[in-house]
């Protein structure tokens, strides 16, 4: 018991424990950085970003080495990083994961728990990775944004398209209706279809309802 707390007051790090410890932090921040690659879903992953997962783990894993057990350092770390200000805005939550991902496996490494930070890396990576693969826990059922100019005077159930969004879609919900010129509409609605395969036929049949123009139909699933 007492030689626990005399090593817990006496924390003291090697030339060779910080590079270890930056080592597997590096290692770990490749790997993570290379699921990210792997299970990102957007248009175009950014190199900064990919980059700067590498360098946080390391970061922290410093951070944490230079606290030790110093609740005094760790104050003021606290203290010093609150007048920091990040402005840059993070859209997809996936991002935000990645990047406590790699702060608590610099955080492992920081500490020397080594096996745990190269357990974790390739455990929660490959849950990331198959989740992204197999989307085992998205809903059944596609959701699309239907959008439309419509010349027409109804504009409610009554009006001449419904009929075709009650065949094809099994929910409809009305977002937005703007006026455009030449007493026209823009209409907007969410959708899910009840088979998208007949996407297309939806299309076709919608548009050669009076009235009907311009015909859009996006899918997104980080709108919905």
């Amino acid at each position: 018991m007492i030689t626990d707390f005399e090593n817990f007051i006496n924390y003291s790090l090697t030339i060779g424990d910080v590079l270890t410890n930056l080592g597997v932090a590096f290692i770990c921040s490749l790997i993570i950085s290379a699921f990210y690659r792997i299970t990102y879903r957007g248009p175009g992953y950014s190199i900064s970003y990919i980059n700067s997962l590498v360098v946080l783990g390391m970061i922290t894993s410093i951070v944490i080495m230079v606290i030790g057990n110093n609740l005094a350092r760790a104050f003021g770390l606290v203290g010093a990083m609150s007048i920091i200000r990040f402005r840059t805005a993070v859209k997809d939550t996936m991002d935000i994961i990645y990047i406590f991902f790699s702060l608590a496996i610099g955080m492992a490494a920081g500490v020397g728990l080594h096996i745990i930070a190269f357990i974790g890396t390739l455990f929660i990576g490959t849950i990331i990775f198959i989740l992204s693969k197999t989307n085992a826990l998205s809903m059944a059922e596609d959701k699309f944004l239907l959008q439309f100019t419509y010349s027409g005077h109804e504009i409610s159930e009554k009006a001449a398209y419904n009929s075709t969004l009650k065949k094809y879609c099994r929910r409809v919900n009305l977002l937005n209706i703007k006026s455009i010129l030449n007493n026209g509409s823009e209409i907007s609605y969410h959708v899910s279809l009840r088979n998208k395969k007949l996407n297309h036929e939806f299309i076709n049949e919608l548009g050669t309802v009076e009235g009907v123009k311009q015909i859009n139909l996006y899918f997104d699933e980080e709108v919905f």
